[in-house]
């Protein structure tokens, strides 16, 4: 009995040894790699901006009364300067690192500016004031950018649309004597930097210049006889903006890239 046992034990130690040299050595598994987040630009978008501007405007008297000032006579200049605030609405797609849009935007404006004229005196034999405002400012422009993630560079030109008042100031007594108005039309040039903080929110700073030219004018007379033809100024005038923004983004969520 003692011999049977003993062969048994022998014979279990020798086939577990066997088993155990039999199994195949554990398989080494490479860690998953880590998982990049890069920020997609694409999408549509809808957003606030607000800031400043200032505008360089300069008068030239050409005809007085219905009659040509000759020579034409400079009234001089002064810059128009206030507030903006309004909203845009746009498009962008991105392809590789580059980014493509257009935007619309439009801006309640309040830059004022005014000077004493160095034509009335001569011209209309009293002392008076020119003064402008602008009131509303509007952009439509495409856009091309680069983008690091969720930092986007971009430039931007384009369409740009102004609607100014001018009035002459009796400088005695603050009356308006007479009046103008317009929508100009005119380019837009820009750049701006801005920051994803959020899959579907941004904030960026831009810069815009806007080519608004000269153009003739004509004023009424505010004063009885209301109405009547009054002047006309040739006025040249750019505007420079800057303003911060904030964007909404519908779609293009932050991707993996391994």
């Amino acid at each position: 009995m003692k011999r049977v046992a003993l062969s048994l034990a022998i014979l279990l130690t020798t086939a577990g040894a066997a088993f155990s040299a039999d199994l195949a050595a554990r398989p080494y598994t490479k860690a998953a790699p880590m998982v990049a987040a890069i920020y997609d630009w694409s999408g549509f978008y809808i957003g606030l901006n607000g800031g400043g501007g200032w505008s360089r405007k300069c008068w030239t008297n050409t005809s007085t009364l219905g009659g040509p000032t000759v020579p034409a006579f400079d009234e001089g200049c002064h810059d128009a300067t206030g507030g903006i605030v309004g909203g845009q609405v746009g498009y962008r797609w991105q392809s590789a690192s580059w980014v493509f849009g257009l935007e619309g935007q439009g801006d309640w404006a309040n830059l004022k500016g005014s000077n004493a004229s160095l034509a009335s005196a001569p011209i209309f034999g009293f002392a008076a004031t020119n003064q402008s405002k602008i009131d509303a400012i509007g952009l439509v422009t495409g856009q091309v950018g680069y983008a690091w993630s969720n930092v986007l560079w971009y430039a931007k030109g384009g369409l740009a649309i102004a609607h100014d008042k001018y009035e002459g100031i009796l400088t005695a007594t603050s009356v308006t004597f007479d009046r103008a108005s317009e929508t100009r039309y005119g380019g837009a040039v820009g750049t701006g930097i801005e920051f994803g903080f959020a899959p579907n929110w941004s904030v960026g700073v831009e810069y815009d210049h806007l080519f608004l030219g000269r153009r003739d004018l004509t004023f009424t007379s505010a004063l009885p006889p209301a109405g009547g033809l009054s002047r006309t100024d040739s006025i040249r005038q750019d505007v420079d903006m800057v303003t911060a923004r904030i964007n909404y983004r519908f779609g293009g969520p932050v991707i993996a890239k391994y």
